[in-house]
C-alpha cells in the first residue's frame, strides 16, 4: 500500500464519517435516550473517537487481506469442485443471504470467546470502556480485536465457497457486502436513541439489544453477543433483552490509564492493576464452563 492508496483511502473514510455524522447526530438530537455529555471524554476522548474510527478501518484491512488471500487459497486446493461448482449456480442472493448468516454466526463466536477467555479480552475491553453509548462509540476498539472478530465471520464464508479468489461480478463483492453491512448497522446499535421495535427486537438488533451487551451491571451482562440477529443469541442461550428496560450503567469495572495510548497497550501490559478484565474474564468462563452452554437468564 502506496502513500497515495492511504491518501485516497482516509478521503473515502471522511466522506463516510460526513455522511454517518449527517444522519445519525439529528437523529440522536431528537431521539436521546440520555443527555449527552457536554462532550463525551472532553475534546480529547471525541479526538480518541475519530482516530479509532480511521485506525480500525484501515489497520484491520490491511492484516485480513493477506491472511484471507492465504486461507482462499488452500481452501480451493481441498474444496471438492462439484461442491464449488453447486454454490456457485446459486442465485446470488441466496449466497449472500447465507454468507450474512454464517459470518453471523462466525463473529458470534468470535464474541464470545473475547469475553469469556482472559487473552481476548483484553483487547476488547477497550470497546467496553465507553460509559456513554452514541454512534461514535461503535469506533472505540482494539484494531487487533477488530481484525479478530472479522476474520472468524469471514473464514467461514470462504470456507463454505460462498465467497473466493476465483468469483468475478457480484460474487466478488460478497465479502465487501458482508462488512459494509456489518459496519453500518453497528453504528446504528450504538447510537444514543430511546427507540424500541416490540417484536422485531427479536429479529434484529437494535440499540436496546446491544444497549444491554454494554451493561457493567449485574443484570443482563455478557449477553447479546450477535452483531444483526439476536436470534442467534437466543439459539445458543446468551439474549438479554427485557422489555421497556434500558440498562443502568456501562462501562468496566476498573477504568484504563493512559488516554487512547494506555488503551493500545494495554493488552500487552503484564501489571496486576491492569488486568481488569482478565479477572472478569476468568469470572465469566467459571460461570459458562459451570452452567453449560445452554445455561441463559430469562428473557
Amino acid at each position: 500500500m502506496t502513500l497515495s492508496d492511504v491518501a485516497i483511502d482516509v478521503a473515502r473514510l471522511s466522506v463516510w464519517l460526513v455522511l454517518l455524522a449527517m444522519l445519525f447526530v439529528p437523529i440522536e438530537w431528537l431521539f436521546s435516550l440520555r443527555d449527552r455529555p457536554a462532550s463525551r471524554g472532553g475534546v480529547a476522548g471525541r479526538a480518541a473517537d475519530l482516530v479509532y474510527y480511521f485506525l480500525n478501518s484501515l489497520v484491520p484491512g490491511v492484516i485480513i487481506a493477506p491472511i484471507m488471500a492465504t486461507v482462499a487459497v488452500v481452501l480451493g486446493q481441498v474444496t471438492p469442485g462439484a461442491y464449488t461448482a453447486w454454490v456457485a449456480s446459486l442465485p446470488f442472493a441466496a449466497k449472500l443471504v447465507a454468507a450474512l448468516l454464517v459470518s453471523e454466526i462466525g463473529a458470534y463466536w468470535a464474541h464470545r470467546w473475547c469475553h469469556e477467555i482472559p487473552f481476548l479480552w483484553r483487547f476488547h475491553a477497550i470497546h467496553h470502556t465507553v460509559e456513554h453509548l452514541d454512534w461514535l462509540a461503535n469506533t472505540r476498539a482494539h484494531p487487533l480485536d477488530v481484525t479478530f472478530v472479522r476474520l472468524c465471520g469471514l473464514v467461514p464464508v470462504y470456507a463454505l465457497g460462498l465467497a473466493n479468489t476465483h468469483a468475478s461480478g457480484a460474487d466478488a463483492m460478497i465479502p465487501v457486502y458482508v462488512t459494509l453491512v456489518g459496519t453500518v448497522w453497528s453504528f446504528l446499535v450504538h447510537a444514543n436513541v430511546r427507540w424500541r421495535f416490540g417484536w422485531l427486537e427479536q429479529v434484529a438488533a437494535t440499540p436496546a439489544f446491544h444497549h444491554w451487551h454494554h451493561t457493567n451491571g449485574a443484570e443482563g451482562r455478557d449477553r447479546n453477543y450477535a452483531a444483526m440477529f439476536p436470534w442467534i443469541d437466543r439459539v445458543f442461550g446468551t439474549l438479554h433483552l427485557p422489555k421497556d428496560q434500558w440498562p443502568p450503567v456501562y462501562g468496566i469495572d476498573k477504568p484504563i490509564r493512559g488516554g487512547m495510548g494506555g488503551e493500545l497497550l494495554h493488552p500487552f501490559r503484564g501489571e496486576k492493576d491492569e488486568a481488569e478484565g482478565n479477572g472478569r474474564a476468568r469470572a465469566r468462563a467459571g460461570s459458562a464452563a459451570g452452567a453449560g452452554a445452554g445455561a441463559v437468564s430469562p428473557d
